[in-house]
């Protein structure tokens, strides 16, 4: 750099020398311009020394490439264990809904055994046998069933309702309906009568017969309207209008049961079935 600026003094010096004018002012000039020059070479080398070589951009580069690289892996990483995670989530639920459907099933057929076990507890005792005066004498015997044709002479209401009842318990529905139904032809005005007519419906509805069922209920509903077995029918046969595809009426249906019976079992049966249904059971 000194050699160079020697260089343009000489040259500056000997230019003015040949114009045959050059004062001592021209040379402080010349000078100042020539500091300058100086400078702003200075910088340039600075600059050039300051700035990264083709080597290193390229190296930042790889460097910069691998950590996107590192990102990219990590955010497919996330991804796959989010898809993991999702799937567990959705076997829960699943899994969640089975556990709901199970227990609103056992809810179901406790309440049913409940019904059941209220009606039994219902039933009339049967009578007991007067002593006999001598003690001697053979105990009395129990009515025998006659042939129909006198009102229900000869036939023993108890034990036919009881026979009929116990086949029904036993699923032999078809079995206990004519027991039912013989019932009801001799003794259509018993406490047990409404009874009698509900578990004919009842056995048609356990046999998946919910025209059947339906028609039956409604006699229990027609014939016995102030019976303890009214609420019940209309909650089966709400179930089995939707049974039957017929969305509308069976909604209706159990909103009538827990609007009617707001604080029985049947009522709550309703607004577990409504749940069930995507019905707001309030």
């Amino acid at each position: 750099m000194k050699h160079h600026r020697a260089l343009l003094s000489v040259c500056l010096v000997a230019a003015l020398a040949a114009t045959g004018c050059v004062s001592t002012q021209d040379i402080e000039g010349l000078q100042s311009q020539l500091s300058d020059i100086q400078r702003q070479m200075l910088q340039l080398q600075k600059q050039a020394q300051e700035a990264p070589s083709k080597q290193e951009v390229a190296t930042l580069g790889t460097n910069v490439g691998q950590q996107m690289q590192g990102l990219l892996r990590t955010e497919a990483d996330m991804q796959v264990k989010l898809q993991d995670l999702s799937g567990q989530i959705e076997a829960l639920q699943a899994k969640l809904e089975d556990t709901n459907y199970r227990l609103s099933q056992l809810s179901q057929q406790i309440a049913t055994t409940n019904q059941e076990l209220k009606s039994f507890r219902n039933q009339p005792a049967a009578p007991q046998a007067a002593p006999a005066d001598d003690g001697g004498a053979p105990p009395p015997q129990s009515p025998q069933p006659a042939p129909s044709g006198g009102a229900g002479a000869g036939i023993d209401p108890k034990s036919l309702y009881d026979a009929a009842y116990n086949d029904y318990l036993k699923g032999n529905f078809d079995l206990g309906v004519r027991e039912f139904q013989e019932y009801l032809a001799n003794f259509p005005a018993t406490d047990l009568s409404d009874n009698a007519a509900y578990w004919i419906a009842e056995s048609y509805y356990r046999q998946r017969r919910f025209r059947q069922a339906i028609d039956q209920f409604d006699v229990v509903l027609n014939r016995y309207p102030k019976g303890d077995k009214v609420p019940s029918a209309l909650l089966k046969k709400g179930y089995s209008l939707l049974e039957l595809g017929q969305r509308p009426q069976g909604v209706v249906q159990l909103q009538h049961v827990i609007r009617q019976y707001p604080t029985s079992d049947e009522a709550n049966l309703a607004r577990q079935r409504l749940r069930e249904v995507g019905v707001d059971a309030g």
